[in-house]
């Protein structure tokens, strides 16, 4: 027995001398892993009391899951919040995954090589602009007297829309923007993907008399098919998180709008973080990171009901 340890004792030695450049290779992510995402776990402390700058993390009163009651104490603003968090970002998920996924192929089809990375450099460009920015250009287009669209519409002979006072607008004024922006960094995963799949396989099926949308829906979408549920289940985990620099850019939490556009992030925003009751912000994270990841580990158990090759674990 003891033989049979030292001989694999050897083998993992001689296995470390030969690769230690791989196994050296990860250890700065592990530690920034440890560093900014496990260690900071201990300030979930804070949310089980009633945190003072006196008593700081582990000397302030602790009061359970008191701070819970501050986002279900009024049931209807949570759920409208949570509602709003589940309808914008699931539409932002499923409309950016096919515009992403629409985009790289499209990228991929083009021949021209530097059409191709000026299109691709064209693409990310939205991603580097500020929701601030985005804000301003949207008061331009959507402003009621000065607005580019109601100047359209009243051209047309239409009448003026008041958008920043009609809530019902928001949610796809949201998601487009929102599926706009991310649209060219989203698609880079997709078309990394294609780049590596055979060509032999398009030639085979040139050769066969099939043509271009038939390769793309014959080869192309199912070789992509793993790609595209993975990407599908770790958008899930973050669901729950709104952005609140989009919302706050361009609707500058405006009440007449709170309606569509209050989201989880931006209620813990008006409702805590402004007030300064950062415990009651911690909560509501914490309730978003646990239902975050039920609804990643029920989207996997679907895919693993169905198609184990493709599951997350």
């Amino acid at each position: 027995m003891k033989a049979l340890k030292n001989q694999k004792t050897a083998v993992l030695r001689k296995e470390i001398r030969k690769n230690l450049f791989f196994y050296l290779l990860p250890i700065p992510g592990i530690i920034c892993l440890i560093l900014f995402s496990y260690l900071p776990m201990a300030g979930l402390y804070v949310v089980f009391e009633r945190y003072t700058y006196q008593g700081g993390l582990f000397g302030s009163e602790f009061v359970g899951l008191q701070n819970f009651k501050f986002f279900f104490r009024s049931i209807d603003d949570a759920l409208r919040a949570t509602r709003n968090t589940l309808i914008i970002n699931g539409f932002n998920i499923v409309f950016g995954t096919i515009v992403n996924v629409s985009l790289a192929i499209a990228i991929n089809e083009i021949g021209n090589k530097w059409f191709r990375k000026v299109t691709q450099s064209v693409m990310l460009f939205p991603h580097f602009i500020s929701w601030i920015v985005v804000g301003m250009i949207s008061i331009t287009l959507f402003d009621e007297s000065k607005g580019l669209l109601n100047h359209f519409l009243q051209a047309l002979g239409g009448e003026p829309v008041s958008w920043y006072s009609n809530a019902a607008l928001w949610w796809p004024i949201l998601i487009l923007t929102s599926v706009w922006k991310g649209a060219g960094y989203g698609s880079i995963v997709y078309f990394c993907a294609l780049t590596g799949f055979d060509q032999s396989l398009y030639e085979a099926a040139e050769i066969d008399g099939a043509n271009r949308w038939q390769r793309i829906t014959k080869i192309t979408l199912p070789l992509l098919k793993p790609t595209i549920i993975i990407m599908f289940l770790l958008n899930v985990g973050g669901i729950l998180f709104g952005s609140v620099d989009q919302i706050m850019g361009m609707t500058n939490l405006n009440p007449l709008l709170l309606e569509t556009t209050d989201t989880i992030a931006t209620f813990v925003y008006r409702s805590a973080i402004l007030n300064g009751q950062f415990e009651s912000a911690s909560a509501i994270t914490l309730y978003q990171s646990i239902f975050g990841f039920l609804l990643v580990m029920g989207a996997n158990g679907l895919v693993k009901k169905f198609d184990p090759d493709y599951a997350l674990f």
